[in-house]
């Protein structure tokens, strides 16, 4: 069987870094993306080293025109494209009043834009073969309240309800759209001090990544559709 391509956003740091690297073990062709290429560099030299096949590109979620290009690089290198992981996403953590409507805008257009334009680029390729997987990264806060995070519950709340939409819309294609969402996990998304109060309280990347990758690879007639992972200590 020829091996799976998986298109991995927001590759540079935290989820998507450990991502990468298990998803490579667990024998899938990666191309890592994000706006910064020096780390996604580092990620694809550590899977080659490996003796996995790996590609890098940077690539802005925020632009159409940077994931047409993207995705054409992709079918020139892969040939395919059989999972999409909508990693990339930002966030910034102030109350409802200091978010400046700039910083509102660029957490929407990224997070819940984003992932809109992403899963429009590969649908098409999906829908042709009558298969494929589109597993969204949320959070908890799509869910749960948390203060000094409107914009960033927003566009994940409304990724939430977008992609269940989605999923009923192309079940008969047999493609499958799954929602991860995961506590506090140790990622560079935190401030330092935040990480470093609350480090032993957080689930780390790598324990998401693996957690991911079995829901990618569950049989070709099940599919799981939301996950909700949370520290053993519950929420901070």
């Amino acid at each position: 069987m020829a091996q799976k391509v998986v298109w991995i956003t927001g590759a540079s740091t935290g989820i998507g870094f450990e991502l990468g690297k298990v998803f490579a073990k667990g024998g899938y062709i990666i191309v890592a993306t994000a706006r910064r290429k020096s780390r996604l560099v580092s990620l694809v030299n550590e899977i080659r080293f490996a003796g996995h096949e790996a590609y890098a590109f940077v690539c802005d979620v925020r632009s159409e025109r940077s994931i047409a290009s993207t995705k054409k690089k992709i079918l020139e290198k892969c040939s395919s494209i059989d999972l999409l992981i909508n990693n990339a996403s930002i966030t910034t953590f102030k109350s409802f009043i200091d978010t400046k409507p700039p910083e509102f805008d660029d957490i929407i257009e990224t997070n819940l834009r984003g992932s809109y334009l992403m899963c429009r680029s590969v649908l098409p390729l999906m829908m042709k073969k009558k298969r494929g997987h589109i597993i969204n990264v949320l959070s908890v806060a799509a869910h749960t309240v948390f203060t000094n995070s409107m914009a960033y519950s927003a566009s994940k709340a409304g990724m939430h309800a977008m992609f269940n939409v989605l999923r009923a819309e192309v079940r008969k294609y047999n493609i499958k759209i799954s929602n991860v969402m995961p506590g506090a996990t140790d990622t560079p998304m935190w401030s330092p001090a935040s990480r470093q109060k609350y480090q032993s309280r957080m689930m780390t990347p790598r324990e998401i990544a693996d957690i991911v990758f079995q829901v990618a690879s569950q049989p070709k007639k099940v599919v799981i559709e939301d996950v909700i992972i949370k520290p053993i200590k519950g929420d901070l």
